[in-house]
């Protein structure tokens, strides 16, 4: 589910499912990543982890890239607004359709062939928990990619906060039960 590049570049994969949305022609937005939720990777996300990054780019009058599929020679779109908040990393933009990628994207979303978001990154500063979770308390945030593999599935544009919390709730109850076979396994 990882992808490494000489430069140290990783990707997360995140699930959006039907929620995924193309709005006013090609405007897409939703979370691209949710903090406290571990993904199938084995990493969680800490609130604040965008930050330092968010405010960098925004010093230095740059932006986070949209990307198809993280192909670096296929930009889509641009981001018009990322911010982290209580959730997560919530990210809006606009798919552009004067790019022959980007009218293919949306008229995947559309169809629902595409449902999934992923961030590339780098990680600044990580720890671990008691569960083996790598914790990502700081990471430069490189672009954020619509893909076909997603890597965290509570992750959803346009959810509301009802399914957020469902999907919340989801993941606590199948980490208790992750946790107690792990220590009726050691038993």
């Amino acid at each position: 589910m990882y992808q490494f590049s000489q430069s140290g570049l990783e990707m997360k994969f995140c699930r959006f499912d039907e929620d995924l949305t193309v709005r006013d022609g090609h405007l897409i937005e939703g979370y691209a990543s949710l903090f406290g939720a571990c993904d199938q990777g084995g990493d969680v996300v800490q609130q604040g982890a965008y930050a330092r990054s968010l405010k960098g780019l925004s010093d230095a009058g740059r932006s986070v890239k949209m990307l198809w599929q993280h192909d670096p020679a296929q930009p889509i779109g641009v981001w018009d607004e990322l911010r982290e908040d209580g959730r997560g990393l919530w990210v809006k933009g606009r798919i552009l359709d004067a790019v022959e990628k980007g009218r293919e994207a949306a008229a995947l979303i559309e169809a629902g062939a595409i449902d999934g978001l992923s961030i590339g990154y780098r990680t600044v500063k990580a720890g671990k928990n008691d569960k083996g979770q790598r914790l990502l308390n700081e990471v430069e945030l490189w672009e954020v990619s619509l893909v076909t593999f997603p890597m965290l599935p509570q992750a959803r544009v346009g959810a509301t906060k009802a399914e957020q919390a469902k999907g919340d709730i989801l993941h606590e109850l199948a980490t208790v039960f992750q946790d107690a076979r792990r220590k009726l396994a050691a038993r």
